[in-house]
């Protein structure tokens, strides 16, 4: 008998224990049903989920055509036998993808009670057993014109809004797949439903949120010193602070990835926040210190420094995902200059990297204490005339450049400054926007943008490719 435990013990600690099946359980509409697919049950977003998750996981769809997130919508997803069947599935993760519907214009009545039957929603699969894992995925763009119909504008401005305040108060993630298809248009035949490439992305984008390391232990609130007020950024808690006299923010992301990576917006705070939002989907913490104007002079730098450090006691990583748009890239590389060490990689969007452009030449003055506009014309502190610092860090950098600017001129900025990195051996990537202005920044999709830093950082994922039949 003891031999025969032994032999048993040994084959275990070889073995290992049997990993227990991780539940999912998909609710929402036609799109989660997989309307308008061939075969709906191979080729459906969760039927895709399923099969790069493998056996270790157990994922359902519990969809239903046309149902509302509202209680008194016109098909309440609350009266379906899927939600009672959803409710009794035993999930460790619920993604819940509601709210497209009730944008039509039957429902809009209704849309007060919007974030009330979202929170009691949410209420009945916490209060399980399991106390699950809840997603909320915001509502996919419509592209149809009947303003009757699933209407885009009502999505933007009030659907999606309140998914987020609900989030916020709730503390439950959020998943944009709004701005994951703002370009996707072609994969949706009938402007509404994703056809199997498009399906294809929804289970890529939640696969890779379930994969993302996680460590659940780290909360940068309950570590930074400084005194703050909360408030809300899209949906995430966003603690304000006044560091050494300048305005200040750190955004948490739902769940801290491992190591603790983050993004730096070095200018603009809130504008065209899409590759934000995407990077703190994946984990990362958000920060922001408000040095303007100073244009990247020792003060800008000596602030940046502090801040810096004070990020680093907090527990937050050593390196630094810098982003900078327009003279947001005067900061970040005339900071990157002075910490090449300190820096991860770098974002730059129609980013004037040439203070002899700065138009306001008193301010410009000021800031680096020169005594005649004349000077302006020799002075050597701008990014385009410290590359050799900036590629010392070796880290690689992504510039969007709009080839119409007609507020910072790209022959003169980011052209200019590509070649000079190039030629001393730096990695640097542009991606042109033809016929494009100085506005808008960013892109409507930030995909590319969130794609190039994940792998810059060493957080991309890379979902099974499957076929779908």
């Amino acid at each position: 008998m003891i031999k025969r435990l032994l032999i048993l013990l040994i084959a275990f600690c070889f073995t290992g224990a049997v990993k227990a099946v991780t539940r999912i359980t998909c609710i929402g509409a036609s799109i989660t049903y997989g309307a308008t697919l061939p075969n709906p049950q191979t080729q459906s977003a969760s039927a895709q989920l399923q099969m790069m998750l493998g056996k270790n996981f157990e994922v359902r769809n519990f969809g239903v055509s046309s149902a509302t997130m509202l209680k008194k919508g016109d098909l309440s997803y609350w009266s379906t036998g899927a939600y009672k069947q959803a409710l009794q599935s035993s999930p460790d993760i619920v993604f819940i993808d509601l709210g497209g519907n009730d944008a039509k214009l039957v429902n809009r009545v209704h849309l007060d009670e919007f974030e009330n039957d979202c929170r009691d929603l949410i209420k009945s699969f916490v209060q399980l057993p399991m106390h699950p894992r809840i997603i909320l995925l915001l509502p996919i763009p419509s592209f149809l014109t009947d303003t009757n119909q699933i209407y885009d504008k009502v999505i933007v401005n009030s659907i999606i809004p309140k998914l987020r305040n609900v989030a916020y108060q709730t503390g439950v993630e959020v998943l944009d797949m709004h701005a994951a298809f703002a370009d996707q248009e072609a994969l949706m035949p009938d402007r509404i439903h994703p056809n199997i490439a498009g399906t294809n992305i929804t289970a890529k984008m939640l696969y890779c949120i379930l994969k993302q390391p996680r460590d659940a232990n780290y909360d940068v609130f309950k570590v930074i010193k400084q005194p703050y007020k909360e408030s809300q950024f899209y949906g995430y808690a966003c603690a304000d602070l006044t560091f050494e006299g300048r305005e200040s923010k750190i955004v948490k992301p739902k769940f801290a990835a491992t190591g603790h990576p983050w993004i730096w917006r070095a200018r603009f705070w809130g504008h065209e926040p899409q590759t934000d939002i995407a990077l703190l989907q994946q984990g990362f913490h958000l920060v922001y210190c408000d040095v303007a104007e100073l244009l990247g002079n020792d003060e800008a730098i000596s602030h940046w420094n502090d801040f810096y450090k004070m990020l680093r006691t907090a527990g937050l990583a050593k390196k630094a995902a810098l982003e900078g748009m327009s003279r947001g890239g005067i900061y970040m590389y005339n900071w990157a200059a002075v910490n090449p060490d300190k820096v991860s990689c770098t974002y730059a969007d129609n980013a004037l990297l040439d203070l002899k452009f700065w138009p306001d030449s008193a301010v410009l003055k000021q800031d680096y204490k020169l005594k005649t506009v004349a000077e302006i014309g020799i002075l050597k502190a701008s990014p385009i005339d410290k590359v050799a610092q900036i590629v010392s860090g070796r880290f690689p950098m992504l510039h969007l450049l709009a080839d119409d600017d007609e507020a910072v001129s790209p022959a003169n900025n980011t052209l200019l400054f590509e070649q000079k990195v190039k030629a001393l051996g730096g990695v640097i990537t542009v991606i042109h926007k033809p016929g494009f202005k100085h506005h808008p920044h960013s892109l409507p999709n930030p995909a590319p943008i969130l794609e190039f830093i994940l792998k810059a950082t060493g957080y991309y994922i890379l979902a099974p490719a499957i076929i779908t039949q």
